[in-house]
Protein backbone atom coordinates (compact mmCIF):
# COMPACT_ATOMS: atom_id res chain seq x y z
CA UNK A 1 0.00 0.00 0.00
CA UNK A 2 1.42 3.38 -0.95
CA UNK A 3 0.69 6.68 0.70
CA UNK A 4 1.41 9.17 -2.04
CA UNK A 5 4.50 11.09 -3.03
CA UNK A 6 5.34 12.06 0.55
CA UNK A 7 5.51 8.43 1.74
CA UNK A 8 9.29 8.39 2.14
CA UNK A 9 9.27 11.47 4.37
CA UNK A 10 5.86 11.10 6.01
CA UNK A 11 7.41 10.53 9.44
CA UNK A 12 10.48 12.75 9.18
CA UNK A 13 11.34 14.07 12.63
CA UNK A 14 9.11 11.55 14.38
CA UNK A 15 10.21 8.93 16.91
CA UNK A 16 8.73 5.43 16.92
CA UNK A 17 8.86 2.54 19.36
CA UNK A 18 8.22 -0.99 18.11
CA UNK A 19 8.01 -4.02 20.38
CA UNK A 20 9.07 -7.46 19.23
CA UNK A 21 11.15 -5.69 16.61
CA UNK A 22 14.08 -8.10 16.28
CA UNK A 23 12.31 -10.33 13.77
CA UNK A 24 9.15 -10.97 11.79
CA UNK A 25 6.48 -8.28 11.55
CA UNK A 26 8.20 -6.10 14.15
CA UNK A 27 11.45 -6.01 12.20
CA UNK A 28 9.55 -5.22 9.00
CA UNK A 29 7.77 -2.37 10.83
CA UNK A 30 11.06 -0.99 12.13
CA UNK A 31 12.46 -0.93 8.59
CA UNK A 32 9.31 0.60 7.09
CA UNK A 33 9.04 3.31 9.74
CA UNK A 34 12.73 4.17 9.35
CA UNK A 35 12.28 4.35 5.57
CA UNK A 36 9.43 6.82 6.19
CA UNK A 37 11.82 9.05 8.15
CA UNK A 38 11.25 7.98 11.76
CA UNK A 39 13.93 7.22 14.32
CA UNK A 40 13.05 3.86 15.83
CA UNK A 41 13.39 2.39 19.30
CA UNK A 42 13.78 -1.36 18.72
CA UNK A 43 12.40 -3.31 21.69
CA UNK A 44 12.83 -7.06 22.01
CA UNK A 45 13.80 -9.62 24.64
CA UNK A 46 16.47 -10.87 22.21
CA UNK A 47 19.35 -8.50 22.97
CA UNK A 48 21.50 -9.60 20.04
CA UNK A 49 18.59 -9.39 17.62
CA UNK A 50 17.54 -5.99 18.94
CA UNK A 51 21.04 -4.59 18.51
CA UNK A 52 21.29 -5.99 15.00
CA UNK A 53 17.91 -4.56 14.00
CA UNK A 54 18.73 -1.17 15.54
CA UNK A 55 21.96 -1.03 13.54
CA UNK A 56 20.06 -1.87 10.37
CA UNK A 57 17.55 0.96 10.83
CA UNK A 58 19.82 3.49 12.55
CA UNK A 59 17.81 3.38 15.75
CA UNK A 60 18.21 2.41 19.41
CA UNK A 61 18.10 -1.08 20.90
CA UNK A 62 16.32 -2.01 24.14
CA UNK A 63 16.53 -5.57 25.46
CA UNK A 64 13.37 -5.88 27.54
CA UNK A 65 11.19 -8.65 28.94
CA UNK A 66 7.73 -7.17 28.41
CA UNK A 67 6.22 -9.45 31.05
CA UNK A 68 8.12 -7.38 33.64
CA UNK A 69 6.30 -4.07 34.35
CA UNK A 70 9.46 -2.57 35.87
CA UNK A 71 11.36 -3.23 32.64
CA UNK A 72 8.56 -1.65 30.61
CA UNK A 73 8.73 1.42 32.84
CA UNK A 74 12.38 1.89 31.83
CA UNK A 75 11.50 2.42 28.15
CA UNK A 76 11.31 5.90 26.59
CA UNK A 77 8.04 7.83 26.93
CA UNK A 78 8.61 10.53 24.31
CA UNK A 79 7.50 8.54 21.28
CA UNK A 80 5.23 9.80 18.52
CA UNK A 81 4.41 6.39 17.06
CA UNK A 82 3.86 3.32 19.24
CA UNK A 83 3.62 -0.09 17.59
CA UNK A 84 2.58 -2.85 20.00
CA UNK A 85 3.69 -5.92 18.10
CA UNK A 86 5.34 -8.37 20.50
CA UNK A 87 3.53 -11.66 20.83
CA UNK A 88 3.86 -15.34 21.55
CA UNK A 89 1.74 -18.45 21.18
CA UNK A 90 0.88 -21.56 23.15
CA UNK A 91 -1.37 -24.30 21.79
CA UNK A 92 -3.26 -26.63 24.15
CA UNK A 93 -6.84 -27.71 24.89
CA UNK A 94 -8.57 -25.27 27.21
CA UNK A 95 -8.96 -27.78 30.05
CA UNK A 96 -5.21 -28.52 29.88
CA UNK A 97 -3.96 -24.99 29.19
CA UNK A 98 -1.21 -24.14 31.74
CA UNK A 99 -2.34 -21.29 33.97
CA UNK A 100 1.14 -19.77 34.06
CA UNK A 101 1.33 -19.72 30.23
CA UNK A 102 -2.11 -18.12 29.99
CA UNK A 103 -1.03 -15.42 32.45
CA UNK A 104 2.26 -14.85 30.63
CA UNK A 105 0.51 -14.32 27.29
CA UNK A 106 -1.78 -11.70 28.87
CA UNK A 107 1.21 -9.93 30.45
CA UNK A 108 3.07 -9.62 27.15
CA UNK A 109 0.15 -8.94 24.80
CA UNK A 110 -2.29 -6.98 27.00
CA UNK A 111 -0.64 -5.55 30.11
CA UNK A 112 2.54 -4.40 28.34
CA UNK A 113 0.61 -2.57 25.56
CA UNK A 114 -1.59 -0.96 28.24
CA UNK A 115 1.47 0.25 30.15
CA UNK A 116 3.21 1.50 27.00
CA UNK A 117 0.12 3.37 25.78
CA UNK A 118 -0.46 4.84 29.23
CA UNK A 119 3.12 6.11 29.35
CA UNK A 120 3.20 7.45 25.78
CA UNK A 121 -0.11 9.34 25.74
CA UNK A 122 0.97 12.38 27.81
CA UNK A 123 3.69 13.16 25.24
CA UNK A 124 1.31 12.57 22.34
CA UNK A 125 -1.39 14.68 23.98
CA UNK A 126 1.12 17.44 24.65
CA UNK A 127 2.01 17.78 20.97
CA UNK A 128 -1.56 17.01 19.83
CA UNK A 129 -0.40 14.23 17.53
CA UNK A 130 0.25 10.55 17.98
CA UNK A 131 -0.23 7.18 16.35
CA UNK A 132 -0.84 3.92 18.23
CA UNK A 133 -0.88 0.80 16.07
CA UNK A 134 -1.62 -2.51 17.74
CA UNK A 135 -0.66 -5.68 15.92
CA UNK A 136 -3.68 -7.78 16.69
CA UNK A 137 -4.59 -10.81 14.60
CA UNK A 138 -7.47 -12.48 12.83
CA UNK A 139 -7.71 -14.14 16.24
CA UNK A 140 -8.66 -10.76 17.66
CA UNK A 141 -11.80 -11.06 15.51
CA UNK A 142 -12.40 -14.82 15.39
CA UNK A 143 -11.61 -17.80 17.59
CA UNK A 144 -9.74 -21.02 16.90
CA UNK A 145 -9.58 -24.09 19.08
CA UNK A 146 -6.61 -24.72 21.38
CA UNK A 147 -5.48 -21.05 21.44
CA UNK A 148 -7.26 -19.78 24.54
CA UNK A 149 -4.38 -17.58 25.73
CA UNK A 150 -3.68 -15.98 22.35
CA UNK A 151 -7.32 -15.45 21.34
CA UNK A 152 -8.15 -13.95 24.74
CA UNK A 153 -5.17 -11.59 24.61
CA UNK A 154 -5.90 -10.39 21.08
CA UNK A 155 -9.56 -9.76 21.87
CA UNK A 156 -8.48 -7.74 24.90
CA UNK A 157 -6.03 -5.76 22.76
CA UNK A 158 -8.89 -4.88 20.41
CA UNK A 159 -10.82 -3.37 23.30
CA UNK A 160 -7.80 -1.48 24.58
CA UNK A 161 -7.19 -0.06 21.11
CA UNK A 162 -10.77 1.20 20.83
CA UNK A 163 -10.67 2.90 24.24
CA UNK A 164 -7.39 4.56 23.22
CA UNK A 165 -9.04 5.77 20.02
CA UNK A 166 -12.03 7.26 21.84
CA UNK A 167 -9.94 8.99 24.51
CA UNK A 168 -7.22 10.07 22.11
CA UNK A 169 -9.43 11.61 19.44
CA UNK A 170 -9.72 15.10 21.04
CA UNK A 171 -5.92 15.19 21.32
CA UNK A 172 -5.00 14.27 17.74
CA UNK A 173 -4.10 10.67 18.61
CA UNK A 174 -5.35 7.73 16.58
CA UNK A 175 -5.35 4.08 17.61
CA UNK A 176 -5.97 1.14 15.32
CA UNK A 177 -5.51 -2.61 15.13
CA UNK A 178 -3.91 -4.37 12.20
CA UNK A 179 -5.18 -7.94 11.98
CA UNK A 180 -2.84 -10.22 10.04
CA UNK A 181 -3.66 -13.76 9.12
CA UNK A 182 -0.81 -16.23 8.95
CA UNK A 183 2.38 -14.29 8.22
CA UNK A 184 5.71 -15.77 7.17
CA UNK A 185 7.41 -15.23 10.55
CA UNK A 186 9.46 -17.36 12.96
CA UNK A 187 6.36 -17.69 15.19
CA UNK A 188 4.30 -19.21 12.37
CA UNK A 189 7.23 -21.30 11.13
CA UNK A 190 7.43 -22.89 14.56
CA UNK A 191 3.71 -23.71 14.47
CA UNK A 192 4.05 -25.22 10.99
CA UNK A 193 6.98 -27.41 12.01
CA UNK A 194 5.17 -28.55 15.16
CA UNK A 195 1.99 -29.44 13.25
CA UNK A 196 4.01 -31.30 10.59
CA UNK A 197 5.71 -33.40 13.27
CA UNK A 198 2.46 -34.12 15.09
CA UNK A 199 0.55 -35.22 12.00
CA UNK A 200 3.43 -36.71 9.99
CA UNK A 201 2.79 -34.56 6.93
CA UNK A 202 4.99 -32.17 4.91
CA UNK A 203 5.16 -28.56 6.10
CA UNK A 204 3.73 -27.16 2.85
CA UNK A 205 0.68 -29.37 3.37
CA UNK A 206 0.25 -27.95 6.86
CA UNK A 207 0.30 -24.41 5.45
CA UNK A 208 -2.28 -25.10 2.72
CA UNK A 209 -4.61 -27.52 4.50
CA UNK A 210 -4.39 -26.50 8.16
CA UNK A 211 -3.34 -22.87 8.61
CA UNK A 212 -4.87 -21.54 5.39
CA UNK A 213 -7.78 -23.94 5.10
CA UNK A 214 -10.38 -21.14 5.26
CA UNK A 215 -8.29 -18.48 3.49
CA UNK A 216 -9.06 -18.02 -0.23
CA UNK A 217 -5.45 -16.93 -0.83
CA UNK A 218 -3.31 -19.99 -0.12
CA UNK A 219 0.00 -18.36 0.73
CA UNK A 220 1.61 -16.91 3.82
CA UNK A 221 1.65 -13.12 4.07
CA UNK A 222 4.88 -11.17 3.64
CA UNK A 223 5.73 -9.20 6.83
CA UNK A 224 6.57 -6.20 4.63
CA UNK A 225 2.95 -6.04 3.45
CA UNK A 226 1.76 -5.79 7.05
CA UNK A 227 4.38 -3.14 7.80
CA UNK A 228 3.23 -1.07 4.82
CA UNK A 229 -0.25 -0.86 6.33
CA UNK A 230 1.23 0.13 9.70
CA UNK A 231 3.11 3.03 8.07
CA UNK A 232 0.02 4.03 6.09
CA UNK A 233 -1.93 4.36 9.35
CA UNK A 234 0.73 6.76 10.62
CA UNK A 235 0.46 9.14 7.65
CA UNK A 236 -1.42 12.46 7.64
CA UNK A 237 -4.03 11.08 5.24
CA UNK A 238 -5.09 8.53 7.89
CA UNK A 239 -6.04 11.09 10.52
CA UNK A 240 -9.70 10.01 10.44
CA UNK A 241 -8.93 6.28 10.59
CA UNK A 242 -9.19 5.43 14.27
CA UNK A 243 -10.77 2.71 16.36
CA UNK A 244 -10.58 0.40 13.36
CA UNK A 245 -9.51 -3.21 12.92
CA UNK A 246 -7.98 -3.80 9.50
CA UNK A 247 -7.57 -7.42 8.38
CA UNK A 248 -4.60 -8.43 6.24
CA UNK A 249 -5.55 -12.06 5.97
CA UNK A 250 -6.05 -13.23 2.40
CA UNK A 251 -9.80 -13.34 2.98
CA UNK A 252 -9.57 -15.57 6.10
CA UNK A 253 -12.15 -13.57 8.10
CA UNK A 254 -14.45 -13.24 5.07
CA UNK A 255 -14.80 -16.98 4.49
Amino acid sequence: MTSGPDHNEALAGRTALVTGAASGIGLACAHALAAAGAKVHVVDRDEVGARRAAEEVGGWAHAVDLSDPAAVDALPTEVDVLVNNAGLQHVAPLHEFPVERFTHLQQVMVTAPFLLIRRALPHMYGQRWGRVVNLSSVHGLRASAFKAGYVTAKHALEGLSKVTAVEGAPHGVTSNCVNPGFVDTPLVAGQVADQARRHGVPEDEVVAKVLLDRAPLKRLIDPADVASLVVWLCGPHAGHVTGASLPVDGGWTAN
